[in-house]
């Protein structure tokens, strides 16, 4: 998977616990998205759940009703290097429209991947719109 050039067709600025951007560009079959997150604290497992959520209040994005780890938003874990991490994932559970506007979080631990409804990954840790790039605010 190759990161294109130039600009994204959009972005969230991830502020909180930690720092960061999520990048997404509409792909003809995808959404391809990539993280880069910085100031992470220590944590036992360094693992830290990743999902799009309704709104930066709401619950994980989940257009048709199913159960976790099936939302459109569920999407995979970051793993800490450091105070660090990066993920690069391509997904075609939505399409960059569907999400504009809604929020991009990652949360303090890791997602278990069963529990209902968002995977037990406790609270948020970092959080921030989903803009198209050209705009300064959502």
């Amino acid at each position: 998977m190759r990161i294109p050039a130039g600009r994204p067709d959009a972005i969230a600025l991830l502020t909180g616990g930690a720092r960061g951007t999520v990048r997404f560009w509409q792909m003809p079959d995808c959404v391809l998205i990539e993280v880069r997150l910085h100031d992470l604290p220590q944590t036992e497992t360094g693992f830290f759940a990743f999902h799009i959520h309704e709104s930066a209040a709401g619950g994980h994005y989940d257009p048709a009703g199913l159960p976790h780890p099936r939302h459109a938003g569920d999407l995979p874990p970051l793993l800490a290097c450091g105070q660090n991490a990066y993920l690069a994932v391509k997904t075609c559970r939505f399409r960059l429209r569907d999400i504009l506007g809604r929020a991009a979080v990652i949360h303090s631990g890791p997602d278990d991947f069963r529990t209902q409804p968002s995977g037990n990954p406790g609270p948020k840790l970092a959080q921030g719109i989903i803009c198209p790039f050209f705009q300064n605010k959502c």
